[in-house]
């Protein structure tokens, strides 16, 4: 299973649109999971239209968004249990904060989040972490940026793609 893994995409504030390559991503993938911050409904839902989804609330999302999408999600894929949290407060000490929020929902073989732009990957006491960052702002971050999750027999592959 091919996972296309975003965040933060903040649209139409930091970008009108997503760049080409997320959508040539979305047409190679299985599922999309975005970690919060679309910030308009509307591109949740042409999201959801091109392929199955898996999405949280983020801190600049439209309230709309709250009636569609929970804070934490706790999923499947291929086996392997999923945390899904945006994240909150600032940069130092965000992945504590997201662990510690996660721990109220047992034990996870990968935790997503978002919230700081910052694409990050690393696995710790077992449990990979990822941050996909954002494919359309730089404004914390130097570079934009998403990952790819493939899942075969149980085993995970991620990288983090950064867009040019």
């Amino acid at each position: 299973m091919r996972v296309l893994v975003i965040s933060d995409t903040h649209i139409p504030l930091r970008a009108r649109t997503l760049p080409r390559i997320i959508y040539d991503e979305i047409e190679k993938s299985d599922l999309i999971i975005h970690a919060g911050d679309f910030t308009s409904p509307d591109i949740y839902y042409e999201l959801k239209a091109l392929k199955p989804i898996k999405a949280v609330f983020g801190n600049m999302d439209d309230p709309r968004l709250l009636d569609i999408l929970r804070e934490v999600e706790v999923f499947e894929i291929e086996g392997l249990k999923v945390g899904l949290f945006h994240g909150l407060g600032p940069p130092v000490g965000l992945e504590e904060r997201v662990l510690q929020k996660l721990s109220n929902y047992g034990t996870f073989d990968l935790i997503i989040y978002g919230h700081s732009h910052r694409a990050s990957y690393k696995v710790r006491d077992g449990i990979h972490i990822l941050n996909p960052g954002s494919p359309t702002d730089t404004v914390f971050a130097s570079r934009r940026t998403y990952a790819i999750l493939e899942i075969r027999d149980g085993k995970l592959d991620v990288s983090i793609e950064t867009i040019d």
